[in-house]
């Protein structure tokens, strides 16, 4: 189909659908969806972030959400006209609700909607000083004792958590925490993030000294500041905790450090919180009318309790604990963990001359970082993409785009791609005795992330070590630990003067428990996962990642976290729900699923 002839027939589609809406014909809109339709839904219709599936989902939301939703103007985005491959018409629409705009995605299938992507960009009323909007700046003509861009910061500093409040409390200063901050800045909503450490991005800073992103540079920008075209494509730990501490200064952001949580509690009454902390020694409560938990999904660490753990007279810590390797020259390391980070500390541990013992206790899935980046990310995240015209907003959203429900079929044929490139690479992982995975179904990393966020590793050298034997395989759950060794189940002893638990971390409700309580952890549930019935990832299927970004079963609670890319993406339509609760404007929240899963 010529590109003119599918734009004209979608935007004669779009016109029809907005009727259906606007009169409220819900069974004519629904007939307008395949019967395998999926509809996922950025905030804009549900004030949540959820996928209904099938028509009669599609017609339960539209009964609950279409009268006050009020959805208008319904075409195709403005400079972006239809394609169509494979029986598929594909199109960026924009459109409009009460209250906000929106832009997304339609994919049509036999002249009917196969998916639809629906998400907020703003919200009419309170957009973000941006591009011809953006602040003047200087203050242009003359008043006595004026302040200056720097005192009028200072004030805010000194009075923002004393003798005003913030609407919005997000605890962790990772770039999670970071992001937000940055968007509710933008939207003029008053917030405090608080931060343990001493300076932003220490959370980087403080990990294993060898540590690089395993993600492109393409996938990591930041909202409003991307990477300058010469930031390397994995940038090392440091570099990057120096870049977020540099965008929290520009961004202008409120940001304790030093300051730890001590307990928080919520009045249903008020509809507020109060949290005690402690910033650099002395107690402030402060009382926030949303909380957010941006402590990250690996920062509630995993530590395993094995028998005789106390009486080991070596080092042992988690792998989030690691200092690094230089301390161990010449010694025995047993590293107890198969995935990202017991890899690189391997690695690392290898390169300073210690022998190291790597003990795998499950499968682990391997895919090689060049062959991943061209493979798996190259039409959306790579320079390619970028010369070729993708931009990383319509990046996030193809990719935001594919239902969860059948995203795993559109990865299991770029995967078996990688296992037939790299055959030599897997058969001399699997003569060195490791036990490789593809994932439950063979869809691979990303829905491994998705599903359990863990299990996997983008190798960048350490599977060779494995592969010539320098880094020892070991295979098996620990029996116990002696003075000097790991014992496995199967009796085989590993001799050792220091141990890495790179053990993995726990679900972000942990957090919940510890800082308001095992109730409300209990009442939200467990945090990430999709419920697809894979390993890790039980059952019901809920759709979208557990409790992420969106209303939880507490009110006012609310979870942040993830990699780079997701606290970008995603940060956009958290900051639109906080922001649209302290305006007022009526949210009400359709589709946040039972509580199945404690932790």
């Amino acid at each position: 189909m010529l590109d003119s002839t599918a734009t004209d027939h979608v935007s004669g589609f779009l016109s029809d659908f907005g009727d259906a809406l606007s009169s409220g014909d819900i069974d004519r809109a629904t007939a307008m969806f395949q019967d395998d339709c999926y509809w996922r839904d950025l905030v804009t219709f549900t004030w949540n972030i959820k996928t209904v599936e099938g028509r009669a989902e599609v017609a339960d939301m539209l009964r609950h959400q279409l009268a006050a939703t009020k959805p208008s103007n319904w075409q195709i985005a403005e400079g972006e006209t239809a394609s169509e491959d494979g029986g598929v018409t594909t199109a960026w629409i924009s459109f409009e609700t009460e209250v906000a705009r929106g832009y997304g995605l339609i994919r049509l299938k036999d002249g009917k909607i196969w998916t639809l992507l629906t998400s907020m960009v703003e919200l009419k009323g309170h957009e973000e000083p941006l591009g011809y909007d953006r602040p003047l700046g200087a203050k242009h003509g003359a008043d006595k004792h004026r302040p200056s861009w720097l005192e009028e910061r200072e004030a805010e500093a000194r009075e923002l958590g004393y003798t005003s409040q913030p609407y919005v409390l997000i605890i962790g200063g990772g770039q999670g925490g970071i992001a937000l901050g940055a968007r509710l800045r933008q939207l003029g909503v008053p917030t405090i993030i608080v931060e343990k450490n001493a300076r932003p991005g220490d959370s980087w800073r403080n990990r294993y000294k060898s540590l690089c992103l395993h993600d492109p540079v393409w996938y990591d920008h930041l909202p409003y500041l991307p990477f300058p075209p010469n930031w390397p494509v994995f940038a090392p730990k440091d570099k990057i905790g120096d870049w977020l501490e540099m965008y929290t200064k520009i961004m202008e952001l409120n940001y304790w450090t030093k300051t730890t949580c001590k307990h928080a509690s919520y009045d249903e009454a008020t509809q507020e919180w109060t949290v005690v902390v402690d910033r650099d020694g002395a107690e402030v409560t402060l009382k926030p009318k949303q909380l957010v938990l941006a402590t990250g999904m690996s920062a509630k660490a995993n530590m395993p309790s094995y028998p005789g753990m106390e009486r080991f007279k070596g080092d042992q810590h988690h792998s989030s604990k690691h200092p690094g390797p230089d301390a161990y020259k010449g010694k025995r390391a047993v590293v107890i963990g198969s995935n990202n980070s017991a890899h690189d500390i391997c690695a690392a541990l290898w390169e300073n001359d210690v022998d190291v013992t790597m003990v795998q206790r499950s499968s682990t899935h391997i895919v090689r970082s060049d062959t991943l980046m061209e493979i798996g990310l190259g039409g959306l995240y790579s320079e390619q993409a970028v010369q070729g015209g993708m931009t990383t907003n319509k990046a996030d959203m193809i990719f935001a785009s594919l239902p969860y429900r059948i995203l795993h079929e559109f990865q299991i044929p770029l995967y078996n791609q990688m296992r037939e490139r790299d055959a030599e690479f897997y058969a001399g992982l699997e003569k060195a005795g490791f036990w490789l995975d593809w994932g439950d179904d063979g869809s691979g990393l990303f829905m491994k992330y998705l599903r359990r966020g863990s299990g996997y590793y983008i190798d960048v050298g350490a599977s060779q070590l494995i592969i010539d034997g320098k880094i020892k395989l070991a295979h098996g759950n620990v029996k116990e630990i002696t003075e000097d060794a790991v014992v496995l189940e199967d009796g085989t002893v590993l001799p050792a003067d220091v141990i890495v638990y790179a053990t993995g971390y726990g679900s972000m409700n942990g957090w919940a428990a510890d800082l308001i309580g095992k109730d409300v952890a209990d009442k939200v549930g467990k945090c990430w996962g999709l419920g697809s019935a894979t390993t890790k990832d039980p059952g019901p299927w809920v759709g979208e990642q557990r409790n992420m970004w969106k209303p939880t079963k507490q009110e006012g609670l609310w979870f942040h976290g993830g990699n780079l890319h997701q606290s970008r993406h995603y940060s956009q339509f958290l900051s639109l729900q906080l922001k649209a609760r302290m305006e007022g404007i009526a949210t009400t929240v359709y589709g946040i699923p039972d509580t199945h899963l404690l932790s």
